[in-house]
């Protein structure tokens, strides 16, 4: 279940793409696409003719927070990283330390009771531990959405070159939800979608199925299955989803929260059904896929929950030589990077991928 990949740091996009050079738009980065075994390479704006009529993408339409904020704890400086609200008004939390270059560093969190101050009066209180790395907090003085509105900004990972508006990690599929909730990180797989390659998908026949998910930080240091997160999946996506699948159509999700979303909605039967809640879901090759087909993805490191994932929908072997070719080729990682459409194995389980 492990896969060891070094990524040269070369490799890492360290700006979006719009901002390599003059009249490139958000779809100018690359594709690389497994079908099994076979790997193929393309620009991102070939999709179109890679699927087919009838086929069906699903897509995430949680916007993305400011969910980074400065704050003190005593007379240190550390930045807040705002990841899920609860249903009793708390948040997970996750502190970091400045590292002077505009991004952060692992910290140590806790313990209960410590108080972080934060802009504009407002004071956060660690309650409990969520994990080795995110606490409950409880925040008194504002409403947090409303904090983060103000003085809060995307949070950027040490691989990025510079701050960046907003704007630069909304997709196009973003909505923003009645009550202001929020991813706390970019649903990344769907940001090289421009309006007008989604227009030429439609125009061949391809549909989308919106879901929610809000995703919580991650952490470039400490590799965790993922907790539980919110999410919708609405009646009309199912039935789109359910008559995908009974017809010739493959169900395709755009980023493993899609994948999540929609599994967590699917019965043993395969049939997806209206949700709405909380998902622990891991998908691994145990479990396996019961709704997907494929899934297309940012390329990040192979940490477990990811990896086990890939696996689950096309098998180890073909997720290895995936991984191979896009190192071979030299893609480029992380949310401003290249994307890889995995489409699934007839036996993911078994099989063996040699090398060119």
């Amino acid at each position: 279940m492990t896969l060891a990949v070094h990524v040269p740091e070369e490799l890492s996009a360290r700006v979006p793409v719009e901002q390599r050079g003059p009249g490139l738009e958000r779809d100018a980065v690359r594709l690389l696409v497994s079908r099994g075994c076979e790997v193929s390479h393309h620009a991102f704006t070939e999709l179109p003719r890679l699927l087919r009529a009838g086929d069906l993408l699903v897509v995430n339409t949680s916007p993305t927070l400011a969910a980074a904020v400065d704050g003190r704890i005593g007379h240190a400086r550390v930045v807040v990283h705002f990841s899920t609200r609860g249903d009793d008004g708390r948040w997970a939390v996750e502190l970091r330390d400045p590292d002077g270059r505009g991004t952060t560093r692992a910290r140590a969190g806790g313990p209960a009771g410590a108080e972080v101050r934060l802009p504009g009066g407002v004071r956060l209180v660690l309650e409990e531990a969520v994990s080795e790395r995110l606490w409950w907090a409880r925040a008194a003085g504002a409403e947090v959405l409303g904090l983060l509105r103000e003085h809060g900004r995307p949070i950027r990972y040490a691989y990025t070159e510079k701050d960046q508006p907003l704007s630069v990690y909304q997709t196009v599929f973003a909505l923003p939800g009645a009550d202001g909730s929020g991813s706390a990180e970019m649903p990344s797989a769907a940001r090289p979608f421009t309006a007008r390659l989604v227009a030429e998908l439609v125009s061949r026949g391809v549909q989308f199925a919106p879901v929610t998910l809000h995703t919580g930080v991650a952490s470039a240091e400490v590799y965790e299955p993922p907790y539980p997160e919110r999410f919708a999946v609405p009646g009309a996506s199912a039935r789109l989803i359910n008559a995908a699948r009974t017809g010739e159509g493959r169900v395709i999700a755009v980023g493993t929260t899609a994948v999540r979303a929609v599994e967590s909605a699917g019965g043993s039967d395969g049939v997806v059904r209206a949700r709405a809640g909380w998902t622990d879901l891991v998908v691994t090759p145990e479990r396996g896929v019961r709704v997907v087909d494929g899934l297309l993805t940012g390329l990040h490191e192979p940490e477990a929950s990811h990896l086990l994932m890939l696996e689950a929908i096309a098998g180890r072997a073909a997720v290895h030589r995936g991984y191979e070719e896009a190192l071979r080729g030299r893609y480029l990682w992380h949310e401003f990077g290249d994307v890889h459409l995995v489409l699934g194995s007839e036996n993911p389980h078994t099989g063996h991928c040699s090398s060119n």
